[in-house]
Formats: structure tokens, C-alpha cells, sequence
């Protein structure tokens, strides 16, 4: 109708198929009276999808102004439970959408068993994919934005590669560092695959479609920022020995004794590489570079890369240590009966 083609620069290819875009619904468990963010929705396949299914109030964010015309016909014929966001989704606080409605649905408590009736879903451009669960892995690891309101889950779209990384095991060549960080704060799952070429255009790749569950407890006690460094630098040089990763951390002058220090009180095979390290094992690293860190400012400033930086003049920045750990409140006392062995991570 529209006679829209996709914009390569945005890296956007679309789902035109109603009975897929109904099963991305479904698996996201959108139920009647539910509230739903859609993170581009383009055409608004999905969007169809997610008013069919009964949700009594959708907020979609798109970027390209091609596409506004139509999803404001879809806005027209959805009884006022549709309203259209023109916005850049990686510069969009999708919490603060809902911030001023009266009508949300009731928040539920972080420990609470039950979900709240609130989603985030959407067909990610392959280009943000990355960048945005980042983004929102963090928010929901300071249970901030949209997570102020509870356990809020995410349904997205990602290539097939990037999704088996997001829900990696131990020991698998898929395992890498956004493994690490989605799987720590949540429960990812890849609920169906989706061939290239049910989209359009046609993709080179296959998708997966992920469904982030926010876990009751964070798996390691530390910021999402120290935790993000320290897997960066481990799964940097992921067919060497975990220590020549962990090297990195440190200055030249002090990485054979920070190194040699952690790996023993984690009680680390320092020959051993990235993805045979489970949660556990990544947790007491995680904890343990956070505490080198508070002993020595401006140790988490450094890095490698930069030739100039040294711990004297870091330790002089207005910020030398480490984001504090989150603190919320207590879990009840049955679920506070948690431990990391629980978990085949």
C-alpha cells in the first residue's frame, strides 16, 4: 500500500507473515488487558499481532519517519489502546512511557513469583540489537526504567549467531561475553528460529527469537559495569589462557601479581580459557576485581589500550572507583535460599 522499502543504513528487514508475527505474540505471553512496548515496529506486523492478542494499552517506538503514516492507521483502527513514539529506541527511556499513567498496571514486587502484566518486544534492526540488550540488561540489573515496575520481560529478535551467544551453556563456542551478562541478571531462552527468508528483505542469516525472564537475584555481586569489564577483557583472547585475558586489567608493572592474586583466591586454573568458566567461576572473578578495584583507585579507569593512563593520575579522577553494588531490598526468606550450583550456567 505503502510501497515502503527497507533502509539498508537501518539495517531493517520485515516480518510480513501474520501467522509468525502471532507466534512471536504468543511465546511473548501478551494476554488480554496486558501493556506492551514495541521497539520498532515498522510496518507494524507485530503490532498487529499484539492487538489481536488483546492488550489493552501499546506504545511502539520507530526511528523512521516512513513508517509513522501507517502505524498511525493502525493507531485510528485500535480504539485509542495504540500511541506512537517518533524516537530513536537506543536514546528512548522506555520507562518513563509509562511513568505519568495513572491506569498502568499495579507494579509487582522484584520477589514475587508473578510477572507484572507489562512487556518489551520487538523485530530488532541487526544493527542495535547488540547495543540496546545491553542497554536494557543494565537498566534491569539497577531495576530502573520500565524494571521499576517488577520482572517485566523482553521478547526480541536477533541474528540466529547473537541469539545462541545470549543463551550459551558452559563450554560451548557460542559462550562469550553477553552470555555472561544476560544470564547473570536473567533467564534467556530462545523460544523459535526464524528462517531469512520469511523476512523482507531477505536477511544472509537466520534469527532467533529470545524471551529475557529478569532473575529474582542477580547471579554476582557486583555492578553491571564491573562485571561487563571484566568479561570483556577475559573473552577478548578466547582461544588463550583465561590469565593473559585477565592481564589486560592491570598496568604493565602490577598484572602478573594482580592476576596470579585473583586466580588464586577464586581458585582458577590460570591455563584454562574464557568459556569453560561457569557463572560461579566468573561471579568470585567478578567479586574479586571489584575488591582490587576499591583497594587501588583508579584501577577501574584503566585501560590498556591507552598508553598514557597510569594509576596515579587515574586515581585523581573525580569517579576512581567502581559503581557500588546495587542494593535493594531483602528477598523474602524463601527466596533468599538461592545458590549458584542451582544454576547449569
Amino acid at each position: 500500500m505503502y510501497r515502503l522499502r527497507a533502509k539498508k543504513i537501518l539495517s531493517q528487514n520485515y516480518l510480513m507473515d501474520m501467522n509468525i508475527n502471532r507466534k512471536i505474540a504468543k511465546h511473548a505471553k501478551v494476554n488480554e488487558n496486558d501493556w506492551v512496548i514495541e521497539i520498532g515496529p515498522g510496518p507494524g506486523g507485530i503490532t498487529r499481532a499484539i492487538l489481536e492478542a488483546g492488550a489493552s494499552r501499546l506504545d511502539v517506538v520507530e526511528i523512521d519517519n516512513r513508517f509513522i503514516p501507517p502505524l498511525q492507521h493502525l493507531a485510528e483502527a485500535a480504539d485509542s489502546r495504540m500511541f506512537i513514539h517518533h524516537k530513536d529506541a537506543l536514546r528512548t527511556e522506555i520507562g518513563d512511557i509509562w511513568k505519568k499513567e495513572p491506569n498502568r498496571p499495579s507494579s509487582v514486587p522484584w520477589h514475587d513469583s508473578n510477572l507484572p502484566q507489562m512487556h518489551v518486544i520487538g523485530n530488532l534492526p541487526f544493527n542495535i540489537a547488540s547495543p540496546l540488550i545491553i542497554k536494557y540488561l543494565r537498566d534491569m540489573s539497577y531495576r530502573r526504567g520500565v524494571w521499576e515496575y517488577g520482572r517485566v520481560p523482553l521478547t526480541l529478535t536477533f541474528q540466529l549467531e547473537v541469539a545462541k551467544r545470549l543463551c550459551s551453556p558452559i563450554a560451548c563456542d557460542t559462550r562469550s561475553r553477553i552470555s555472561i551478562m544476560a544470564q547473570y541478571v536473567a533467564e534467556p531462552k530462545m523460544v523459535f528460529q526464524i528462517s531469512g527468508s520469511c523476512f523482507v528483505p531477505r536477511p544472509q542469516v537466520d534469527v532467533g527469537v529470545v524471551r529475557f525472564v529478569p532473575r529474582k537475584t542477580p547471579l554476582v555481586k557486583t555492578s553491571f559495569e564491573v562485571l561487563e569489564k571484566l568479561c570483556r577483557q577475559v573473552f577478548h583472547y578466547r582461544q588463550k589462557y583465561v590469565e593473559k585475558g585477565l592481564k589486560t586489567l592491570y598496568p604493565p608493572e602490577m598484572e602478573n601479581e594482580m592476576a596470579d592474586e585473583l586466580l588464586k583466591k577464586c581458585r582458577i586454573d590460570p591455563t584454562t580459557t574464557s568459556i569453560k568458566l561457569g557463572m560461579e567461576q566468573f561471579a568470585d572473578l567478578a567479586e574479586g576485581y571489584n575488591e582490587q578495584c576499591i583497594r587501588h583507585p583508579g584501577l577501574f579507569l584503566y585501560d590498556y589500550t591507552n598508553k598514557q593512563h597510569n594509576l596515579e593520575s587515574l586515581s585523581k579522577e573525580q569517579y576512581p572507583l567502581p559503581p557500588p553494588v546495587p542494593v535493594f531490598d531483602s528477598p523474602s526468606e524463601d527466596d533468599s535460599e538461592w545458590s549458584l550450583r542451582n544454576f547449569n550456567l
